[in-house]
Order: structure tokens, then C-alpha cells, then sequence
């Protein structure tokens, strides 16, 4: 549940028309109304409103709306200067941030017309570091699909089932604790699951994937199963649906006793696994990998076209030059 009790109306507006409107996802909604209560509170302190010395103790409940007329391009800019300044914010939330306080005052201006302008015109989105993904190699990610498969336990089948479709789907981690067993047809081996913005995708299973699910199947509790949860294919030990944080420490704990490093890895370094590995190894066309991932704009899957340092070194030796 979002709390947005201590919101004034016009943000808890602004979020029930993000969430029916525009169909964000829960998820979504909770960046939104933390971004934009960030925002607020320190709006609130730079006007001088409030005698509250940390920031976040500030209470916009009664925020008025004359105090959002007065807000300014410079005003969002000192903002962003605050989260480099005081927290070292990287470019990426700097980055998320602008994008909520964009969306929050186009709605103002165009939706609510409570604003005659837009004080986000001209407002620049930090430039971010294009970072490569970190990724298992072929050869570690085998290792850890071994050391799961090999675990000993009541879950073990569960497990190895959570780290093969990771490995193997590219699966977001809110798409794998989504899964519902109704969405899955056996019959043509693919699965329909809700993805980023509450959009509906399908994912294609390959044998492994069929295996693993079955596999599993065969031990998954079906007494005294929480009713809200019966069709969830994965169970936690209190027999509902297993939780982002469950899934997150078996991950963490699969890839420690895989002697890997668990500070470099985690759910998200999967799907950049599949990803990378269906690039590499499975000649798969971009467009492909772009459905493939549930990505709306090519440009966020361009990223998997990378490849090995070693690549790039065997392509500089292979020049023709390269002896003379």
C-alpha cells in the first residue's frame, strides 16, 4: 500500500490519475509519490516555509497550491543541486526524479490547468554514464544453475525453478513473482505475465524452463494454500505468493554458494544474463530481444549489443596491420 495520508490533495490527485489514467503500476506510483514528496518538502524549505533543519521531516500536508504557482525552472534546478550536494545523487535518480517532476506539473498545466505555465519548460534531463551491464558468463552462470539444481532442501525444486527462468526468460523480478499457473500453457510452452507499466507480455519457455516448472510442480503445496494465492506458482514457506524480497535473498544466497560475488550479482544481473547470452551465443536479431525483454524504446535493449573485451582485443589483432 502507498501511504498518502500526509500528502496535500492536489499530489494524491495527481497519483490516482497516474495510477487509472495512465496505468502506471504500484510499483510506479510509490517512485512517483516519493520523488515528488522529496521535492515538495524541500520546496517547502527553500521558500522558507518551514522551521524543520532535516528535510525530510517536513509535513506538506497543508501545502497550498499558491506555494506550486510560485515554483520556478531555478527552483527545480537548486532541487537538483540539493540531491548532488547533500546525498551525491548519481545522474540515473537525478534522472528519475526530473522525469516525475515533469510529469506532475504537465498535469497541472494541461490536465488541471491549475498552472498557466510550465515551470519544467527547458528543464534538461541529466546526462547519464552509459555503464555496460554486469552479467554471469556462460560458464558461471552454468555453475550456478549446478549448485542450485544440487541443493539440498524443501525448496530445492522451487529454487532451481526461480534461477532457470531467470537465466533463461530475462525476466523482470516483479514478472517472475507475478506468475500466476493459469498463465501458463504447457500445451505451446510460453506463459503470458504483466510487465513494466502493467502491460501484458508473452514469454516463450524452452525446454529447461518446461523442466524445471514441472519439476517443481510435483512438491508445490496445494493444502492450506492462502486463498488470495492458490493459482501463484511460487510459494513461499507460509504458503502465499513469494515475496520480491524471497526471491531476492535466494538469489543472493545461490550465487554465494556458487562462489560468486553476490555484491556485483543479483536478480536484475540475471535478466542481464539471458539477455547478453541469447545475444552472444543465439545470433538473436535486436527486434527480437527487444519483445523478448518487454522494453518499450530499442534504444534501452541496444545496450545488450555489446560484447567481450576479449572480442574487441581478437578483432584489433586480426588486422591486417597489425604485424607490419
Amino acid at each position: 500500500m502507498i501511504d498518502t495520508a500526509s500528502n496535500p490533495d492536489f499530489l494524491n490527485a495527481f497519483l490516482q490519475y497516474i495510477a487509472t489514467i495512465l496505468n502506471k503500476s504500484e510499483n510506479t506510483v510509490k517512485e512517483y509519490n516519493y520523488d515528488l514528496n522529496h521535492f515538495l518538502k524541500f520546496i517547502m524549505h527553500h521558500f522558507g516555509l518551514s522551521n524543520e533543519e532535516n528535510i525530510k521531516d517536513i509535513n506538506i500536508k497543508n501545502m497550498s497550491i499558491d506555494t506550486i504557482k510560485k515554483i520556478q525552472l531555478d527552483d527545480i534546478h537548486a532541487f537538483l543541486f540539493y540531491l548532488t550536494n547533500t546525498y551525491h545523487s548519481k545522474s540515473a535518480t537525478r534522472a528519475r526524479k526530473v522525469a516525475s517532476i515533469r510529469v506532475f506539473f504537465k498535469y497541472l498545466t494541461n490536465k488541471e490547468r491549475i498552472l498557466d505555465k510550465d515551470p519544467t519548460i527547458g528543464l534538461e534531463t541529466p546526462k547519464q554514464e552509459k555503464r555496460l551491464p554486469k552479467y554471469l558468463s556462460l560458464e558461471n552462470s552454468q555453475k550456478l544453475l549446478e549448485t542450485t539444481k544440487n541443493e539440498i532442501g524443501e525448496f530445492k525444486e522451487r529454487d532451481f525453478a526461480i534461477i532457470t527462468l531467470f537465466l533463461n526468460c530475462g525476466m523482470r523480478l516483479s514478472e517472475l513473482v507475478g506468475i500466476n499457473i493459469k498463465n501458463i500453457d504447457f500445451s505451446e510452452n510460453k506463459m503470458t505475465v504483466i510487465g513494466k507499466g502493467n502491460k501484458e507480455r508473452t514469454i516463450y519457455l524452452n525446454k529447461a524452463c518446461i523442466n524445471a516448472i514441472n519439476e517443481y510442480l510435483k512438491v508445490r503445496p496445494h493444502e492450506g494454500v492462502k486463498s488470495d494465492d492458490r493459482d501463484a506458482l511460487f510459494l513461499s514457506k507460509r504458503k502465499e505468493r513469494i515475496s520480491n524480497r524471497m526471491v531476492q535473498e535466494i538469489v543472493k544466497r545461490e550465487l554465494a554458494k556458487s562462489g560468486l560475488d553476490i555484491n556485483k550479482y543479483s536478480t536484475h544481473k540475471l535478466r542481464h544474463t539471458a539477455a547478453t547470452l541469447m545475444y552472444q551465443y543465439g545470433n538473436v536479431d535486436i527486434r527480437a530481444l527487444q519483445v523478448l525483454l518487454g522494453h518499450q524504446n530499442i534504444s534501452t535493449t541496444q545496450i545488450y549489443t555489446h560484447v567481450e573485451n576479449e572480442q574487441v582485443r581478437n578483432a584489433v589483432e586480426s588486422n591486417p596491420l597489425a604485424n607490419m
